[in-house]
């Protein structure tokens, strides 16, 4: 029996290893299965579902057995050794922070992987876990190709002015300026603009990418121009547990006149601010929106107005507005969000058709609103399918593949 070249997507995340198989035929990628270990060290649970969303494997583990990362991946490992006929040719990771040195996907060799290594302190929530597998395999299976893609390198090629901070210039020169991330997701969705709203995919559209974190982009001509994430993924948007835009005065006094130290306020910033810190519910938007607590509903408020405030400053980027396009967790899935948002960019022209918000379909204007307003779910694994087998040459065609509808609990990192 001839074997089915496949390609593996990794996305491992602090409690949970998201993994996606795609078949490598010669009219592109097809996505053969998705899946996930979740409740890593509490709860630990093996899903996936084929294309067509049917059950192939659902079995919980005990906590002891399953305490870390690393267990995880071994539980995703054992399970994808026993499918039959399958002969792995690669393996995709999203890393989050590629630092000055990576504007696109790269293969890994451990040279590689020490200079990702020392980003880790930039990326906190999600750079030591995307680099976990990568470790784990470069040991076990040092021959099988690995590609990293980045969330930082969709946004590389910025107009200068936009990623420089206001500070000496030999601190740009060491790398600190704005890099930007969730660049796999904004990637994406310009890859579908010419499908969904041909009219957009070459005019001024902000992309709302709203989930556990949050950002929004500025694309022109399917290019980004501006992002509201800068050095670290702590900017901008507040999300469920990051403070979004701050004053960086705050830390100096946290520091100097509360006593805290670096760590703690490290802790503070990237795990008890934000929807969670505002709330004092939870992190979750929708345990917020399900609670009577008066705390939520405010924490609510604060991040639909900054998600409009911050809508507005890409307008300028852009200078004008065509589009805009929400997509990931809650930009998928939450209509009174997306209602409340709109709602405060009237001034630009946007304007929401309630019907269509509520169902939830692509195209949620108005038929009279000067700017087109559209949820397209996001598919960062199969950008990351893509990358890995246009670098390794695997694939004809790797960016015109074939691939099941995205499903709508997306990747909201």
């Amino acid at each position: 029996m001839s074997l089915q070249d496949i390609l593996l997507v990794v996305n491992a995340g602090s409690s949970s290893l998201k993994f996606q198989l795609f078949d490598i035929e010669a009219k592109g990628l097809s996505r053969r299965f998705k899946g996930q270990v979740d409740g890593i060290g509490t709860h630990p649970r093996l899903v996936a579902t084929d294309g067509s969303g049917a059950v192939l494997v659902d079995e919980s583990h005990p906590a002891e057995a399953v305490p870390d990362v690393p267990a995880g991946i071994a539980v995703a490992r054992d399970w994808l050794r026993q499918l039959p006929g399958l002969a792995l040719k690669a393996v995709g990771h999203r890393v989050v922070h590629g630092g000055p040195a990576h504007d696109g996907p790269v293969r890994v060799t451990p040279e590689v992987l020490d200079c990702l290594s020392t980003l880790q302190h930039l990326a906190p929530l999600h750079q030591p876990h995307n680099l976990a597998p990568i470790r784990l395999l470069l040991q076990a299976e040092p021959d099988l190709p690995q590609v990293a893609c980045f969330d930082t390198a969709f946004h590389r090629n910025h107009p200068e002015h936009a990623d420089w901070y206001a500070l000496p210039r030999h601190l740009h020169d060491e790398g600190i300026r704005r890099y930007g991330f969730h660049g796999l997701s904004y990637e994406f969705i310009a890859s579908r603009l010419p499908q969904v709203a041909p009219d957009l995919a070459t005019g001024r559209v902000i992309v709302a990418h709203l989930g556990s974190g949050a950002s929004m982009c500025a694309l022109r001509n399917g290019r980004s121009i501006e992002s509201t994430m800068g050095f670290t993924a702590l900017d901008g948007l507040p999300m469920g547990s990051r403070p979004g835009q701050l004053d960086p005065g705050v830390v100096l006094h946290l520091i100097a006149q509360k006593g805290m130290s670096a760590d703690e306020v490290s802790d503070m910033l990237y795990r008890s601010s934000g929807l969670k810190g505002l709330s004092g519910v939870s992190n979750d938007m929708r345990d917020l929106l399900d609670s009577p607590d008066e705390r939520a509903a405010f924490a609510v408020g604060h991040f639909v107005y900054r998600c409009a405030l911050n809508a507005g400053m890409l307008a300028a980027a852009l200078g004008g507005l065509d589009g805009i396009v929400f997509t990931a967790g809650v930009g998928e899935n939450a209509h009174g969000i997306r209602a409340a948002i709109v709602e405060r960019l009237g001034w630009l022209g946007a304007a929401l058709d309630p019907a269509r918000n509520a169902a939830g379909e692509t195209r949620i204007s108005s038929d009279q609103s000067r700017v087109g307003v559209f949820v397209i779910p996001t598919d960062e694994g199969l950008m990351i399918a893509r990358h890995t087998a246009a670098l390794l040459n695997l694939s004809p065609h790797p960016a015109g593949d074939r691939h099941d509808n995205p499903d709508r609990q997306s990747e909201t990192a």
